[in-house]
């Protein structure tokens, strides 16, 4: 404001010195005019904003500016030393699932985890009692590399000597990232169920997760995305990380998944090679190969608090059915799956899972199952073993029993990162084949509660 009132001052002062040839009344209009241009002035500068600070200032006192500066400057270093490290686009996560399993038929009460010295897999031991670590790093060429690491209970801890590797692959882009080539170990993808625990609404897997599908692949995978489609198809070592001496045929596998839009898709698999028949050569994993054809199709729907899933399968094995007393004869099977579950609150879910397994021909057998076995339901009735080891049959020999589950549960997300679970499960079969260890009898059901935290990060 002082420079205006300035200036009109001089003006004033210059219209002063010819006052003598003017009049006092002349003067007087004179300096009025002047007054009111000069608020005229003063009203115009109000009404303007403030002038912008100077660049490289914006407000702050020069030390600010420093300051800034250098977080600058350290935040870049900090940059290019996580890019050099290999830091960049590495995602670390984990998680860990202590789990509680009763079992009626097997008379035991247990907590689960990292239980590696009796690790035959059973549906009542299975994924879960788990402690993961997995690492996920994908650089700026789209290529994405996977390790997995899961101790005693991943798929290496089956079908590699007790590896703690559960995936170990590396996914890299062919010309564009809707093209890929995937190779390495990697866990199977068959059925609607997840392998880990978190991506599962209850604590056992169904039937067919269990005794139908496949536990991994070695080999290498074509990988192609095109709008909703996304298709795979690729050669691999079939639960091996490598073939015996003479084997030299690799398994054919595929994946084709559809997502119908946000809240619905299905998918089918397939798997066409050899594997151990272990109706001709026991658990011997280096004995003779028969050839294997397994087939699976899923869909889901999720919207709202509502979830459904579906699956059906199909599968047999060149000679490795159970009864093989006339000769060897082929093992075939089929299945359903279904689980429904709700949302009763937005952390409380109810989930009810069904399954049915038809296993009746030549005395029944599965994948990987060709023996009877009291632990999980499969085989023929039996009401023990003759002193030489040799199971007793009742009835009759070349009819395996049809298996069947029920299962009722829940989940409740406790925080983002801790899910508890709790489920009761009913096992049943069409002849007496669960091994009742009180006293050495066989009986058509078994009764399992299963409980479990997940915690992850």
């Amino acid at each position: 404001m002082k420079p205006v009132r300035l200036t009109a001052l001089v003006i004033a002062i210059g219209a002063a010195f010819p006052a003598a040839a003017q009049s006092n009344e002349e003067l007087l209009k004179e300096l009025r005019a002047l007054r009111d241009r000069v608020g005229e002035l003063e009203k115009k500068l109000a009404a303007q904003p403030a002038a912008a600070p100077q660049p490289g200032q914006w407000g702050m006192t020069p030390e600010q500016a420093q300051e800034l500066a250098r977080i600058g400057t350290k935040a870049e270093a900090l940059q290019d030393d996580l890019e050099m490290q290999g830091f960049k686009g590495l995602k670390i996560s984990g998680q860990i699932d202590p789990t509680w399993i009763y079992n009626r038929r097997a008379d035991n009460a247990s907590f689960v985890l990292l239980n590696g010295e009796d690790g035959r897999y059973t549906y009542d031991n299975s994924y879960f009692g788990m402690a993961v670590l997995d690492f996920l790093k994908e650089t700026e060429g789209g290529t994405i590399w996977h390790l997995t690491l899961a101790p005693e209970r991943g798929t290496g801890a089956l079908t590699n000597g007790g590896s703690i590797v559960h995936e170990a692959s590396v996914s890299i882009p062919l010309g564009d990232l809707q093209n890929r080539l995937w190779v390495g170990q990697i866990p199977d993808w068959t059925g609607y169920e997840m392998t880990l625990p978190d991506g599962n609404k209850l604590v056992t897997h169904n039937l067919l997760f269990d005794f139908m599908a496949p536990t991994s692949y070695t080999g290498a995978v074509y990988e192609l995305t095109s709008g909703k489609w996304v298709a795979k198809v690729g050669l691999a070592n079939f639960n091996t990380p490598r073939q015996g001496r003479g084997q030299k045929s690799p398994s054919l596998i595929y994946r084709v998944d559809y997502s119908k839009g946000e809240f619905s898709g299905f998918g089918f698999t397939g798997l066409h090679g050899k594997t151990v028949n272990y109706a001709a050569d026991g658990t011997d994993a280096e004995g003779e190969r028969t050839q294997v054809h397994l087939l699976e199709a899923d869909a889901y729907y999720t919207r709202g608090d509502l979830s459904l899933f579906g699956q059906i399968s199909y599968g047999q094995q060149k000679k490795a059915a159970i009864y093989q007393e006339d000769g060897p004869r082929d093992a075939r099977w089929w299945g359903l799956s279904t689980t429904a579950a709700y949302k009763i609150t937005p952390r409380l879910e109810g989930v009810v899972r069904a399954d049915y397994i038809h296993n009746r021909k030549n005395g029944g057998g599965l994948l990987g199952y060709s023996f009877d076995d009291g632990a999980n339901g499969i085989g023929r009735a039996l009401s023990g073993y003759d002193e030489d080891g040799n199971p007793i049959v009742v009835g009759d020999p070349s009819k395996g029993a049809n298996r069947y589950a029920l299962t009722v549960g829940g989940n409740y997300l406790y925080d983002e990162n801790t899910i508890f679970k709790l489920e009761y499960r009913y096992d049943g079969a069409s002849l007496a084949v669960f091994e009742d260890v009180k006293d050495g009898s066989y009986r058509k059901n078994n009764h399992l509660l299963g409980a479990s935290v997940v915690v992850k990060f």
